[in-house]
Formats: structure tokens, sequence, C-alpha cells
């Protein structure tokens, strides 16, 4: 079984972790040479939900329910999902100053449920 973590991408890859980066923009002030991650940037949500949501923890949960819809038969989950099956522990890192309202949450939930 695969254990899934979430983490900021500015704390790092905890060692003996596979890092996958789940934002669809690169994090600022990291240069892509200083990143040793799997990037799947189409797994992150799409502009108009991120936008909509604008971290705001009141809209989370609404969040949440549409990432999941967006999800759904996508392409994109599934090639996470096969990623995170390669490894014994994945870390998903993510860029978001609020480390219990952002699209990692939502993945991580996601994928112990498939996993």
């Amino acid at each position: 079984m695969t254990e899934i973590s979430i983490r900021r991408v500015y704390d790092g890859a905890p060692p003996g972790w596979h890092p996958i980066l789940v934002d669809r923009l690169w994090p600022r002030g990291i240069a892509k040479d200083d990143l040793s991650a799997t990037w799947l940037k189409e797994v992150g949500p799409s502009t108009e939900l991120r936008k909509w949501f604008g971290h705001d923890p009141e809209r989370f949960e609404e969040f949440a329910e549409r990432y999941r819809q967006e999800l759904q038969g996508s392409e994109a989950f599934d090639e996470l999902l096969e990623e995170a099956r390669g490894h014994k522990r994945v870390v998903l890192l993510y860029s978001a100053k609020d480390e219990e309202h952002n699209q990692a949450v939502v993945l991580a939930d996601l994928l112990c449920e498939r996993l």
C-alpha cells in the first residue's frame, strides 16, 4: 500500500518520499533545476476553479466538490494514480500558504480512496 502525504513545496520532500508537484503553475521563487519532483500540472484545478476559490477557506468545501467533479474520468488524475502506485511513499507538493485548504488535501483524500 502506498503512503500519501502532503507538504508545501518550499519545505521540500522528506527523504525517502517520491515528490509530485500538483500545482498547475510553477511555484514562485523556485528554479526548475532546483526542484527534483515529478510535475503533474494538469492534475491541478482548472484556472477558472482556482480563481473562483481564491484560497478562501469558506469556499473550500464547495471547491473540493467542484474539483472532485473536474477530476472524474480525467487522464491527469489517472496519471497521478499510476505515479503513486509505483512508489511506497508519495508526497504531494503544493505552493499554497494554507496547509488545510488546498488542492493537495483533496488529491490526497482521493488517492487514499483509490489506492
